[in-house]
């Protein structure tokens, strides 16, 4: 592991967000590097140092009278009235209680899957972990994964416009495995996971920054795409964007 590498995930490590592989790989990195040691030690001096108590704050008795003052006064009614309003509130209650339910699980599935991406992205830079099948040429690339994968990623020869077609490889991703094509921008490796389904992911690219990683997730003919990179983010917008038009001009033609 790199001192770069370490650096991304040392704040990670401190909020207790890395899996124990990747906890284990920093620490032993820190262990023997003059440079990433004391920003690992100063970190957990100022999580040991913030309080852990004193952080509730609770109102003050005059907040009530306040309200009560503010709220009209109950109206008389009777018991069958007030039964319909109870039933009618609890389906409310029911279906609002039901819909962040929903919320909440998709959070945490996109959560996940942004996790494991990124851990995918970091496995895929130490040494010989990159691709499976080297090749600058898509039509190598593509049919590498034919019988490997129930889909058939769309793999554009991007070399004219900057972004080098370096190969693929096999990965997993929430569980299910996923097609990862892997282009080159200078220095700059760019992961493009594809995986069956669009779930969670919208027609338009969307822009986030995780654990230091520029990424952008979109979904394109039944297809879920990330893109993950150190690239900055105007190049990887311009990626994305002629990735998608030259996999569309792909299936036209």
């Amino acid at each position: 592991m790199t001192c770069d590498e370490a650096e991304v995930l040392i704040h990670a490590l401190i909020d207790g967000e890395l899996d124990a592989g990747h906890a284990r790989d920093v620490e032993a990195h820190v262990a023997h590097c003059p440079r990433c040691a004391p920003q690992l030690a100063a970190l957990r001096e100022l999580r040991d140092a913030m309080p852990v108590q004193g952080l509730r704050y609770a109102a003050p008795a005059s907040l009530r009278g306040s309200i009560e003052r503010a709220v009209p006064s109950p109206v008389k009614t009777d018991r069958r009235t007030l039964l319909k309003g109870f039933l009618a509130g609890g389906t409310l209650s029911a279906l609002a209680a039901a819909s962040v339910g929903v919320v909440i699980l998709r959070q945490d599935r996109d959560s996940i899957v942004m996790a494991e991406a990124i851990s995918a992205h970091l496995r895929s830079l130490q040494a010989d972990h990159l691709t499976d099948v080297l090749s600058t040429n898509q039509h190598t690339v593509k049919p590498w994964f034919n019988g490997r994968i129930d889909l058939a990623p769309p793999v554009v020869d991007l070399t004219a416009q900057g972004f080098t077609l370096i190969g693929g490889r096999l990965d997993f991703i929430d569980g299910k495995p996923a097609a990862a094509i892997v282009y080159r921008r200078r220095i700059h490796v760019i992961n493009l996971f594809v995986r069956q389904g669009a779930e969670g992911a919208s027609r338009t690219p969307e822009f986030q920054v995780v654990q230091g990683f520029n990424v952008i997730r979109w979904s394109d003919n039944g297809l879920s795409l990330l893109a993950i990179s150190d690239l900055n983010r105007e190049e990887l917008d311009d990626f994305v964007a002629r990735f998608t038009a030259g996999a569309r001009q792909a299936q036209q033609s």
